[in-house]
């Protein structure tokens, strides 16, 4: 079965940092949803990623939060149907997933 990776975006550039309470509930849905997933085998790997700014060159980039899920789907309609059925995006907050495929994938064996 294929492989593919959603991107969770958030809101704003701010976030999780400035979550509100309301944003706070959401995301454990969100993770309840993803654990669920993760137990019925669809989701691989699930958690938020945090890459650092640069400050080296001409243009200054700021940090950026981000979320990942990898999952095995039939295919990228099935993938993209499981970011759609996530709280996060349910509740209409501001998030918005990306779909790529992963066309290979190396995994380490139990």
């Amino acid at each position: 079965m294929p492989y593919f990776l959603l991107r969770l975006e958030p809101p704003r550039p701010t976030f999780p940092f400035d979550a509100t309470e309301a944003e706070k509930a959401l995301f454990q849905e969100h993770a309840a949803y993803w654990m669920a997933r993760a137990q019925d085998g669809r989701a691989i790997a699930v958690g938020p990623v945090f890459e650092p700014g640069d400050d080296a060159g001409p243009v200054k980039q700021p940090a950026k939060t981000w979320g990942f899920a990898l999952v095995e789907a039939a295919d990228a309609a099935e993938a993209v149907s499981l970011g759609a059925a996530d709280p996060v995006i349910r509740a209409e907050a501001g998030f918005r997933y990306a779909a790529a495929p992963v066309p290979s994938l190396i995994l380490r064996q139990p």
